[in-house]
């Protein structure tokens, strides 16, 4: 152990470096006099040229070539290409002074007065150079038309800092700031990070779920180019712009879909990747470079590749060494060395940077200590982050990735500055207030200081004229996001063009997956509305039976079909176009639920009522991408979201991971998504339209998720006068009368709906029992519908009781016995237990799935039609309804094994 402790810090690294050994210095310098003369008489174009037939004849010959993907640690710009920087650095320098110090000074207050609100300083610390550059001269706002503004995901941890600028625009006030994380006040405080749903008038994009901000911009960014690829929206320029951690690039949808974006050469998506170097306990790569680990996975991804890594304080000291030693020395040093650089004193980086070799310490022998420890970083560089921006901007073909080395805490001296409690640090004792103010200038007294007050310049200061200057002239204050969404009439289920779903399928069997197709199809075709539907799906079309779609109406390439499909000549053809309508996203629900959130709110982005339907693998939704669906909420996105192959025991040979009997019970816990489990096409049709009329006609906010499944069976036409109580959630669909005394009510869900029918034949017919059929399509609106009413009682005591659907649409069964069954959990059906008139018991499909055909998986499960049969027995027998010897003799007769497994544990 104490030879390693021997070893220098950074030595590991060095110890790697061993160049190969120069056979000919003579032929070297030859080459190299040569590539100088190329270089000085045709230019860098004529260099890039003559190095790729080199490499391209070298591998023809065998020679196996090293593949780097990196270029040298230093600033990919160097300072002769960098443009002229266009604003007034001085104001800009106060006016990013004082958002810091309001920024700060918003969460210390907090924290002060109300202990444990948290809160976040040292994110935006680092990276508000990163912000302010580019909203005094990039961020485009929305203009006067509302709509032709960049989209902006700024990092989450850093929304103090978009606070601080909106109290400097006027936009929010000094109790706003003051309320902050304390949103249930008379004057609205601010959500502690970017939700749209808290504040709709601000915020677009939730972006704090660690890596949802980026792969979501990258489908905006795709999703940007298909509304103008499709003639619906064109984006003149606009920019789509993702703010992020070097540390939030560990989680996998950060990086997940950079291919995509290289692939289909979106040159409207910026990646501002803030690399401090620090995540929340540490270093993000204490032992290698981060910055190089993302430059090599960027640049093959097909990124252009932008490192701003050193301050202009660097520039004279990579100019003044010829040799090439302090790059090579920078590539040398770690991260982790690189934050304890931070905290330490000149003498210590002069001792243990510069001082690994000789000629370096001679590079600096006229810096003083103090003036070592102030050599900025790039990315607290404004004219280094303007150039690394405009470069962005101008990018043609590719997305850009802006690599920014910055000091996490930056500014917060030793309560913070690059160190590893930086992330969580809330407060700030008076001495570094004191250090915090000065500075950064901020003209507040002494005395004053420890009460963190907010400051803002007078309303004609040269700050305040310059801030609203620079914002005007940019097209408006960010974020934002319009206070009004547009309307646009919908089809209605009374069309002509809707009846084939309300007579049922006659004797023809039809899965709901193809009577929900038949219904996309249908509404693509719609001449009002049909150029607005986005159906998405992830490289499932064939199993859902969408392939007939491909040639009708085209899946989206942003560059077209560039080949001849392998069945080019059937009709079903795979058939991809730049006016495709499809949104086929190959393997990844994490990327297709990403395309339902940018289409889901293009009527906010772009002003335009996109219609997304998402349908996919039931199981993978809510359970795999369940955060993003959230996000979707939170971003008040519209639309219809599709579970198909639904239900634990319809997917029969899938097996335990595919079969889904709980996504429903998941839906639950998300406030904005009404959830249905329909059993017919009517049933499917009449959620959708009516869906469809409430969220683009009549502007409600919701999304909707249907069960659909794959099992084929005929579908019954619609009953009279059901359509309020399938959108309700629930509605009588047929009697049966046996001429006994017993009357019992069963309720019926989605695939299981048939055989709660052929439980009601086989009371009535072996059993002499009269029942009623409910079907059961959302019981989770039902509740909902139940704790409002429920919720309206208890606080409105002294009034006449109000009274729920469910019992209303029950109360002349009361005192009855209800037994619901479906293909899902019994705490599903369990949800509305209080409102039912009667004894109520629910069976479900609670435990794991297995591979077996539909008829033994839903004995196994309990669900078929003799296992509800001897439910409800058996609950008669309880009642004293009927003898106990009944359902004793029922196991027996209806051939049911009373000593199998209980299904839960199985």
């Amino acid at each position: 152990m104490s030879d390693v402790q021997d070893i220098p810090v950074d030595e590991a690294a060095a110890s790697t470096f061993n160049p190969v050994q120069d056979v000919d210095p003579a032929e070297t310098r030859e080459w190299l006099d040569s590539l100088n003369y190329v270089l000085q008489s045709k230019g860098p174009e004529r260099i890039k040229y003559l190095l790729n037939a080199l490499e391209e004849r070298a591998r023809e010959q065998g020679v196996e070539l090293p593949v780097d993907m990196n270029t040298p640690y230093i600033n990919t710009i160097p300072p002769k290409a960098q443009p002229r920087y266009p604003g007034n650095r001085e104001l800009e320098r106060r006016i990013k002074s004082i958002i810091r110090w309001n920024a700060m000074a918003m969460v210390v207050r907090a924290n002060k007065n109300f202990d444990g609100v948290g809160g976040h300083i040292s994110t935006f610390a680092s990276s508000a150079t990163l912000y302010e550059v580019a909203f005094n001269h990039f961020f485009r706002g929305r203009g006067s038309d509302g709509y032709s503004g960049d989209q902006i995901y700024f990092q989450g941890h850093a929304s103090p800092g978009m606070y601080s600028r909106a109290f400097l625009e006027g936009r929010l006030s000094e109790e706003n700031l003051d309320h902050f994380r304390r949103e249930l006040r008379e004057t609205p405080g601010l959500s502690s990070y970017p939700h749209p749903w808290l504040m709709p008038e601000f915020w677009e994009f939730p972006t704090v779920s660690m890596g949802l901000g980026p792969i979501m911009a990258i489908y905006q960014a795709r999703f940007n180019y298909y509304l103008q690829d499709r003639g619906i929206r064109p984006m003149n320029g606009r920019k789509v712009w993702a703010f992020l951690g070097d540390g939030e690039c560990d989680e996998p949808e950060s990086l997940g879909a950079i291919t995509l974006a290289g692939r289909e050469k979106l040159e409207n998506l910026i990646f501002v990747i803030n690399c401090n170097l620090q995540r929340l306990d540490g270093p993000v790569r204490g032992n290698g470079k981060i910055i190089q680990e993302l430059e090599a996975l960027f640049r093959g991804a097909g990124w252009n590749v932008i490192k701003v890594v050193w301050g202009d304080d660097w520039d004279a000291l990579l100019e003044k060494d010829e040799t090439g030693l302090l790059a090579k020395r920078m590539a040398e040093v770690v991260d982790g060395q690189y934050q304890k650089y931070v905290v330490m004193p000149g003498s210590y980086i002069r001792e243990h940077f510069f001082g690994k070799y000789p000629e370096l310490l001679k590079l600096v022998e006229n810096y003083s200590d103090e003036k070592l420890a102030k050599l900025r970083r790039g990315g607290h560089d404004p004219e280094k982050v303007y150039a690394a921006y405009k470069a962005a901007t101008e990018s043609n073909g590719k997305p850009t990735v802006i690599l920014a080395k910055t000091i996490k805490g930056y500014g917060l001296g030793e309560a913070g500055e690059g160190r590893n409690v930086a992330h969580n640090n809330k407060k700030l004792n008076e001495a570094e207030l004191l250090e915090f103010r000065t500075r950064f200038g901020i003209p507040i007294s002494d005395a004053e200081v420890t009460k963190t007050p907010f400051y803002k310049p007078p309303h004609d200061s040269a700050e305040m004229k310059y801030l609203r200057e620079r914002r005007e002239a940019l097209g408006g204050s960010m974020p934002s996001r319009p206070k009004v969404a547009p309307l646009i009439e919908t089809p209605r289920l009374s069309d002509p063009g809707f009846k084939e779903f309300l007579v049922g399928t006659g004797d023809k069997e039809a899965s709901t997956t193809m009577a929900f197709v038949a219904l996309l199809r249908k509404l693509c075709r719609d001449k009002q509305i049909g150029k607005y539907v986005v159906p998405i799906v992830p490289d499932e079309s064939r199993t859902f039976g969408m392939e007939g779609m491909f040639n009708e109406i085209g899946i989206y390439s942003h560059v077209g079909q560039l080949y001849e499909p392998v069945d080019s000549g059937i009709l079903a053809k795979y058939k991809e176009a730049t006016d495709g309508q499809i949104l086929e996203e190959g393997i990844t629900e994490a990327g297709s639920i990403s395309s339902f959130c940018a289409a889901g709110t293009a009527y906010a982005s772009h002003g335009v009522n996109m219609i997304p339907f998402y349908i996919y693998y039931s199981m993978f939704g809510f359970q795999r991408v369940g955060d993003s669906i959230w996000a979707a909420q939170d971003m008040r996105a519209k639309g219809f979201l599709l579970g198909g192959t639904a239900g634990r025991t319809t997917l029969n040979g899938e097996g335990l991971q595919h079969q889904d009997g709980h996504s429903l019970l998941n839906a639950i816990a998300f406030p904005n998504v009404r959830a249905f489990d329909p059993a017919y096409n009517y049933e499917i049709a009449t959620i959708i339209l009516d869906g469809m009329r409430r969220l683009y006609q009549d502007g409600e906010t919701a999304i909707y998720y249907l069960m659909v499944g794959n099992e084929n069976y005929v579908h019954a036409p619609m009953p009279e006068g059901c359509e309020d109580g399938i959108i309700r959630g629930m509605y009588k669909f047929r009697t049966k009368e046996a001429g006994g005394k017993l009357k019992v009510n069963l309720f019926g869900s989605g695939a299981i709906f048939r055989h709660v029918l052929a439980a009601q034949d086989l009371l009535a017919e072996k059993y002499g029992i009269s029942s009623n059929v409910w079907s059961v399509t959302s019981y989770t609106q039902l509740r909902r519908d139940a704790h409002m009413c429920e919720r309206w009682n208890m606080l409105h005591p002294g009034e006449p009781r109000r009274t729920s659907y469910v019992e209303e649409l029950l109360k002349e069964e009361k005192g009855s016995l209800f037994v619901a069954a479906s293909d899902y959990v019994r705490a599903l059906q369990e949800q509305i237990a209080q409102w039912v008139p009667g004894d109520y018991y629910a069976l479900g499909t609670d435990g794991m799935g297995r591979s077996e055909t539909r008829e033994a998986l839903r004995r196994h499960f309990e669900v078929d039609a003799q296992c509800i049969t001897l439910a409800t027995l058996y609950k008669l027998g309880l009642r004293g309804d009927l003898d106990k010897s009944v359902a004793a003799q029922a196991v027996i007769d209806l051939g049911i094994n009373p000593e199998k497994i209980d299904p839960y544990f199985a």
